[in-house]
């Protein structure tokens, strides 16, 4: 598909990427006048690389030291660069920290954001008894014995359509707070490896059409009680139906926090329809 003029009459596209980074030592996604993003960063490596100054849309703000393995991007460019060839170009001057996986041109009206139609986030928690130093950026070390099954079962609540400002720590008291969760999960798993001691951790994933400003790990605050045996399933639908923040968990730390993945309507995007006004997830 052409793409539109740029003033000195080359075509200018619009390039999609996708992205993997380590979120420790950002200041989340969104660009912050006097502290590192990864959204400047990404900038910055565009404009030395092509020489322009663009802007780079991400699919979600996450949040400072929460992490991504499939970001989804987009900036426009008057560059002949081919698109496929803007991943090796870009990882040659970016940060260990900060990877692009995937790079292709994508139509016009393509929206990393406003397009996507389903994200996925990861949280993960470390239940091992000793932490090991090198995972204290990657997971929430809370040593202990975790009921996954009753963790599991009691999320199945939060599928379907919903309003959920019971986990949302308001950004905007009128921002729209209801969401669709398709799927939600809870499971144990043993990371085998030196690297990892046989650390046992439990995996929390949710998929939906957007998320609210801590959100996820809201969620996970509220089912660690379950994981415990404070609460029970009853009382997170409780939480559910009572809109009020205050009645449900604390917010789990960002570090153990992913954006999995986020799915658009392939292949193409005839309708830009906004899913979620998120601030941070």
């Amino acid at each position: 598909m052409p793409g539109a003029r740029g003033q000195d009459g080359a075509t200018r596209r619009t390039i999609r990427l996708t992205i993997a980074y380590q979120g420790t030592r950002y200041a989340g996604w969104q660009w912050q006048p006097d502290q590192q993003s990864v959204q400047g960063v990404l900038e910055r490596a565009v404009r030395e690389l092509t020489g322009e100054t663009v802007r780079v849309h991400g699919a979600g703000r996450t949040d400072a030291r929460v992490h991504a393995l499939g970001q989804v991007a987009h900036f426009q460019t008057d560059s002949t660069i081919p698109g496929v060839r803007f991943a090796d170009a870009l990882n040659s001057v970016l940060p260990r920290d900060i990877v692009i996986c995937e790079s292709r041109e994508a139509p016009d009206h393509f929206h990393a954001r406003y397009s996507a139609t389903r994200k996925q986030y990861r949280y993960l928690i470390d239940v091992s008894s000793r932490r090991l130093p090198w995972l204290q950026d990657l997971v929430w070390h809370l040593p202990g014995s975790f009921d996954v099954a009753a963790m599991h079962a009691a999320g199945q609540c939060l599928i379907g359509r919903h309003d959920f400002s019971s986990f949302e720590s308001k950004s905007q008291p009128d921002e729209d707070s209801v969401r669709t969760v398709f799927h939600f999960s809870v499971e144990q798993r043993t990371q085998a490896g030196p690297w990892t001691n046989n650390s046992e951790l439990v995996a929390i994933d949710i998929a939906a059409d957007g998320f609210l400003y801590h959100m996820v790990r809201s969620i996970v605050g509220t089912l660690v009680k379950v994981a415990h045996g404070r609460w029970k399933a009853d009382d997170v639908r409780r939480v559910l139906h009572c809109r009020d923040r205050s009645q449900a968990g604390p917010t789990a730390p960002p570090q153990g926090l992913y954006l999995v993945c986020v799915n658009y309507d392939e292949p193409a995007h005839d309708t830009v329809r906004p899913v979620d006004q998120e601030a941070a997830e």
